[in-house]
């Protein structure tokens, strides 16, 4: 039986979902199920975001901004998902509802200005790029 299981042909892996969903697989005991906490969700949903699959990412931090709506770490993933997966409307909500709530978020700024310039709305993100460069300490040269 040994040499069957190594004989199985490596096909680039397990998909990172399915690793972090395993890791809790008997916790509770067999045949008891396992309720995912929110923390496992947002641990999950950084796989999927490592691995490019912004869609199934953006599914799981859905849920997580829902139930822990005050965190700005997953409402600013779930926005850079929905960005990745050309969910740009989306994207625009969660960053300003960041920007809102978190005048100082510089990544945002940026993320906001870039997402607006892929909708077609280059002049209303330059004053975000703008400011997402005073964040990072660059000033335009005064010619």
């Amino acid at each position: 039986m040994t040499d069957q299981f190594n004989a199985y042909p490596a096909t680039g892996g397990v998909a990172p979902d399915r690793w972090a969903s395993a890791l809790h697989l008997f916790d509770n005991g067999v045949g008891v199920p396992h309720e995912e906490t929110t923390a496992e969700r947002w641990e999950r949903a950084g796989l999927l975001f490592e691995a490019r699959d912004y869609s199934g990412a953006a599914k799981l931090l859905a849920d997580v901004v829902e139930e822990a709506p005050e965190q700005t770490g997953p409402r600013l993933l779930l926005a850079r998902a929905y960005y990745h997966s050309a969910q740009l409307r989306r994207a625009e909500d969660q960053l300003r509802v960041i920007v809102e709530r978190d005048p100082v978020e510089h990544y945002a700024h940026l993320m906001l200005g870039r997402t607006l310039q892929r909708l077609g709305r280059p002049e209303e993100a330059e004053p975000w790029l703008r400011m997402a460069g005073a964040f990072a300490g660059d000033f335009p040269d005064d010619e």
